[in-house]
């Protein structure tokens, strides 16, 4: 039965962030809520994390996986990225943006797009998640958390935990979550090229 912590979702409590952190360590896939929608998480140097968030999802090994940063330092360290991406990624971080970049050597190929050998990389904006990355002191692997067959993302703790009781470790509860995704950008051809439309505004893109 997956536990639910409830988490203050401005100041959170030390004591339970480091029981996250030490879950994840313990190879425990975790939901936790974002500054967009749940996001399912678990760290990369895990490689069952990846085959349970693909049964969850419903989604085969094309599926584009998202790395969740700290700042825009850590991000330098998984991808490559030129003067002009890095000033975007400047401008937009943190935020509801998902950029999809080239990954560095320093990611197992499994995380990464098996044909591209790209990523998506994100650095988000909320408290939680950000006290939870401080405390791993290394990246989070991602998806946004969207049950097959299902249009928009679960926004309730409870019902997270209710329907995946036997398929997560642990389901954070910091009050009202939302619906919309990242806005995905992919900065892989020179040029920003918009993915998908979500939260993040298009206008500090040029989109």
């Amino acid at each position: 039965m997956a536990q639910l912590f409830e988490i203050h979702p401005e100041h959170p409590q030390p004591r339970l962030v480091r029981q996250a952190a030490q879950i994840l360590r313990d190879g425990g896939l975790i939901a936790v809520p974002t500054d967009c929608a749940y996001s399912l998480v678990g760290l990369t140097g895990n490689p069952a994390v990846l085959d349970r968030i693909r049964r969850i999802r419903g989604v085969d090994e094309r599926h584009h996986f998202t790395l969740m940063c700290r700042d825009l330092s850590e991000i330098a360290n998984f991808a490559r990225v030129d003067n002009v991406q890095y000033r975007l990624l400047k401008a937009t971080t943190p935020g509801a943006y998902t950029f999809i970049l080239e990954g560095t050597k320093e990611l197992p190929r499994r995380v990464l797009h098996p044909k591209r050998k790209t990523i998506g990389l994100r650095v988000p904006d909320h408290p939680v998640l950000s006290a939870l990355l401080e405390e791993l002191g290394e990246p989070l692997l991602s998806s946004t958390l969207l049950l097959p067959d299902e249009d928009l993302p679960p926004t309730d703790a409870e019902d997270i935990r209710a329907r995946l009781a036997k398929s997560l470790d642990l389901v954070i509860d910091a009050g009202a979550c939302g619906l919309e995704a990242t806005t995905v950008v992919d900065l892989t051809a020179g040029a920003p090229a918009l993915i998908r439309e979500g939260k993040g505004a298009l206008g500090p893109l040029g989109l």
